[in-house]
C-alpha cells in the first residue's frame, strides 16, 4: 500500500508539475511580462490622421479544393469571389494560400490530380480579369501535390495553370511611396507528393530552409515582412533552427490547412515566442472564409470574413490590443494619432460609420477617400488600461455590420490568445506523434515480456478487476502462440514495413511507421506516427486485452457456447461486440487501403489485409485451444497458484 500510495504522490506531483509548464508555456499562468521597448530607430510619425497615404489592404483566401465532383457552388462563388468582391474592395495583392484544387476520386478516397480542376481555377482568373486588377500570389497546399512523382512531371499542373507558376518559396515586394512591404511564401509540399493521406504534413528540408533564410535576409530593409503559406508550422517539419525562428523578423504568418477544424475552431490565431503572429485563415471550401489585412502607418489590422455578408468593416486605428506587438510595430504612433480610421466597403454605398468607446458614443466618422472614413479623436483620454471601440457601418441599402476590439495606450497590459489555439499552432504535433507512438510500444512490449518470465501471480480473494487482468496477462504471456502473436505484431508495427505498393501511380514504395520510401526518396515520418498510434490504441491492443478476456473465461472452465450461456449478457455481449466493431474498421482500412494505393499494396500489407486474416484464425484458437494441453497448462497454474 505504501508504495502504491508513493507512486499515485509522484504521478499527482509530476502531473501537476506538466500542466503548470503547458499552461505557462501557452500564456495561461502568471503575470505577461512588459512588451519589449520599440526600436531607437522608429519615430512616433508619421502617425495616423486625417490624410489617405500611408496605408494599403490585401486579401487572403485559402484551401478553395475546386472539385470536379463535389459542390460547383465553390467555382461559381470564386468567380464572384474574383469580379465582385475584388472590384468592391480593391486590395493591393491577394495571397491564395493552397489546396487550390481537390485532387480528389470520385468517391473522395482515392488521390488524382485532375486537369479540369485546374483548367476551371485558371478559367476564372482569366475570366474575371482579376490578374490585371490585383497582384494574385498562389501557393500550392498538399492537395495540389498529392500524387505527383516530381516537379517536372506532367501531373505537375500548379506549374500550368496557377497565376505564379513557379515551384519553391518566393519573396514579392509591394512598394508604396511610403515603404516596401516584403511578401515571403513558404512551399512545404512533398516533393515527391505521395497519396494522401501521408500528404498531411509539410516538409522544409534543409535546401529550402536555407534558400527561406536568404529571403528573409532580403526582406530586412522593408517596413514590414509578411510570410505566408499553407500548413501551419504544427504541421510543418523543419531542421534547426525552425520555420518560426527564420520568420521571426515577420510581423505574421498567414496560412489556411486545418479548416477551421471542422467547425470546431473557428478562430486559430497565436503569437509565436519571437513575436510573430500565426493566422490560420478559414476554409473557402465549405465556410466561404477569406481575410482583409491591412498596414495603415506601418500598424498591422486584420479581419476574417464571410463571402457574401457586407459591409466589411476593418478598424486600423486604434488597433487591437490582442494582435500588438511592440517588437515589430511602431506602437507609439498610436499615441501621437490624431484621427480613428476605418475600412468600411459594400456593395452599396456607405451612409453612416458611427463610433463609440466604452460604450460611449463618440461621433459619425466622415468620409475621406475610398473606403476611408476618418473620426478626429485624443488618445490622452483613453491612455489608462484598456478600452472597447465599436464601430457600426451601414448603408444605402439597409445593410449593417457592427465590428469591436479592445485597444489599450500602455504597454504593459496584454491579452491572451485561446489556449486551445495556441496548443493547435504552437505544438509540434509529429514529434508529440512519435513520442506516444514510441511510448505505447515501449510499454506494450515492456508488460509483455514482464508477466512471460515473472512468477506466477498470488491470486487474492475475492478476484478483483487488477489481480483478475494481471492473471490474465499472466495466462497469455505464458502460452507460447498468443505471446509471440502479440509480441510480433507490437515490433512490426514499429519496425516492419505496413504495405508495399504505388505510393505514386506508377513509383512503387515501403510505407513503415518511420517514413516512406518511394522513387529513391525518403519521406521522413509525420502523419505515419499518428496513423501507427491508431492502430496501436484501435485494434493492437485491444486485440491482447480481448485474448487475455478470452483466455481468463477458459481458465473458469468455459468454451464459447458455455460461456454465453451464462446469463452475464450485459457484461459478455458488448465485450465482443466492441471486438466486432474495432475489426470491421480494420476491414474498413484495408479497403482504403485498396482505393487509396491499389491492389498491390492491400496485397503486400502485413499489417493490414495480412493481420485482418490471421485476428480470426488467433480468436479461434483462443476458444478451441486443445482442451488437454489447455487443462496440463491450468492444473500446472493452478499448483503454482496454491503453494
Amino acid at each position: 500500500m505504501a508504495a502504491v500510495l508513493a507512486i499515485r504522490v509522484v504521478a499527482g506531483l509530476a502531473a501537476a508539475a506538466l500542466a503548470a509548464i503547458l499552461l505557462e508555456h501557452y500564456g495561461l499562468a502568471g503575470q505577461p511580462s512588459p512588451l519589449p521597448h520599440p526600436a531607437p530607430h522608429r519615430r512616433p510619425y508619421p502617425a495616423p490622421g486625417p490624410g489617405d497615404s500611408n496605408i494599403f489592404w490585401g486579401l487572403q483566401i485559402s484551401d478553395i479544393h475546386l472539385s470536379r465532383f463535389r459542390d460547383r457552388g465553390r467555382a461559381v462563388d470564386l468567380e464572384k469571389f474574383c469580379s465582385e468582391t475584388i472590384d468592391i474592395i480593391q486590395p493591393a495583392l491577394v495571397l491564395a494560400t493552397g489546396d487550390l484544387t481537390d485532387a480528389k476520386t470520385k468517391e473522395q478516397l482515392g488521390s488524382r490530380q485532375q486537369e479540369v480542376e485546374w483548367q476551371t481555377y485558371q478559367g476564372i482568373l482569366k475570366k474575371t480579369r482579376v490578374m490585371e486588377k490585383t497582384k494574385w500570389l498562389d501557393i500550392k497546399g498538399n492537395h495540389d501535390a498529392y500524387n505527383i512523382p516530381s516537379l517536372e512531371s506532367v501531373k505537375n499542373y500548379y506549374r500550368k495553370y496557377s497565376a505564379v507558376r513557379r515551384d519553391g518559396s518566393f519573396h514579392y515586394i509591394h512598394s508604396t511611396p511610403f515603404g516596401n512591404y516584403s511578401f515571403i511564401s513558404v512551399d512545404a509540399t512533398k516533393t515527391p507528393g505521395p497519396k494522401r493521406p501521408y500528404n498531411f504534413f509539410g516538409i522544409l528540408d534543409k535546401k529550402r530552409m536555407e534558400e527561406l533564410l536568404l529571403l528573409a535576409k532580403e526582406s530586412s530593409r522593408s517596413n514590414h515582412t509578411i510570410w505566408f503559406g499553407h500548413f501551419t508550422t504544427s504541421t510543418t517539419l523543419s531542421p534547426s533552427p525552425g520555420i518560426r525562428s527564420v520568420m521571426s523578423s515577420a510581423i505574421a504568418y498567414l496560412c489556411g490547412h486545418l479548416h477551421t477544424l471542422g467547425g470546431l475552431m473557428p478562430v486559430l490565431h497565436t503569437r509565436h515566442f519571437q513575436g510573430t503572429l500565426e493566422l490560420e485563415v478559414g476554409d473557402w471550401k465549405d465556410n466561404r472564409r477569406y481575410r482583409i489585412f491591412a498596414f495603415d502607418h506601418d500598424l498591422f489590422s486584420f479581419a476574417d470574413l464571410i463571402f457574401g455578408k457586407w459591409p466589411v468593416v476593418l478598424i486600423t486605428n486604434p488597433k487591437s490590443l490582442l494582435y500588438s506587438c511592440a517588437k515589430h510595430e511602431p506602437l507609439e504612433r498610436l499615441l501621437h494619432s490624431t484621427h480613428i480610421r476605418i475600412l468600411a466597403f459594400s456593395l452599396s454605398s456607405i451612409t453612416s460609420v458611427a463610433v463609440k468607446i466604452d460604450g460611449v458614443h463618440l461621433g459619425q466618422a466622415i468620409h475621406l477617400s475610398g473606403p476611408i472614413f476618418i473620426l478626429k479623436w485624443n488618445p490622452r483620454n483613453y491612455s489608462n488600461g484598456a478600452h472597447n471601440i465599436e464601430v457600426i457601418v451601414q448603408d444605402s441599402a439597409g445593410r449593417s455590420k457592427s465590428v469591436h476590439h479592445i485597444f489599450s495606450l500602455q504597454d504593459n497590459i496584454h491579452l491572451r490568445f485561446n489556449p486551445l489555439a495556441s496548443f493547435i499552432l504552437l505544438a509540434d504535433h509529429c514529434t508529440m506523434a512519435r513520442v506516444l507512438f514510441v511510448l505505447i510500444v515501449l510499454i506494450q512490449l515492456t508488460i509483455l515480456i514482464t508477466f512471460r518470465y515473472q512468477g506466477y501471480p498470488e491470486l487474492k480473494e475475492p478476484p478483483g478487476f487488477v489481480n483478475l487482468t494481471s492473471f490474465s496477462l499472466h495466462v497469455l504471456s505464458k502460452i507460447n502462440i498468443f505471446y509471440y502473436s502479440v509480441l510480433l505484431l507490437t515490433l512490426y508495427t514499429a519496425l516492419g514495413p505496413w504495405f508495399f505498393g504505388e505510393i505514386i501511380d506508377g513509383k512503387l514504395g515501403w510505407c513503415f511507421s518511420f517514413g516512406i520510401f518511394v522513387n529513391g526518396h525518403f519521406l521522413q515520418g509525420s502523419l505515419t506516427f499518428i496513423v501507427g498510434v491508431f492502430q496501436l490504441v484501435f485494434f493492437n491492443i485491444p486485440l491482447m486485452a480481448y485474448l487475455c478476456w478470452s483466455l481468463l473465461q477458459r481458465c473458469f472452465g468455459h468454451n464459447f457456447r458455455s460461456h454465453l450461456c451464462q446469463g452475464k449478457y450485459l457484461k459478455i455481449i458488448p465485450v465482443h461486440l466492441l471486438m466486432l466493431l474495432l475489426y470491421i474498421w480494420q476491414v474498413y482500412s484495408c479497403y482504403f487501403l485498396y482505393v487509396t494505393y491499389g491492389t498491390l499494396a492491400v496485397l503486400f500489407s502485413p499489417l493490414r489485409t495480412w493481420l485482418t486474416l490471421l485476428t480470426p484464425v488467433l480468436i479461434h484458437y483462443v476458444w478451441t485451444l486443445n482442451s488437454i494441453k489447455f487443462g496440463t497448462f491450468m492444473v500446472q497454474l493452478k499448483s503454482h497458484l496454491s503453494s
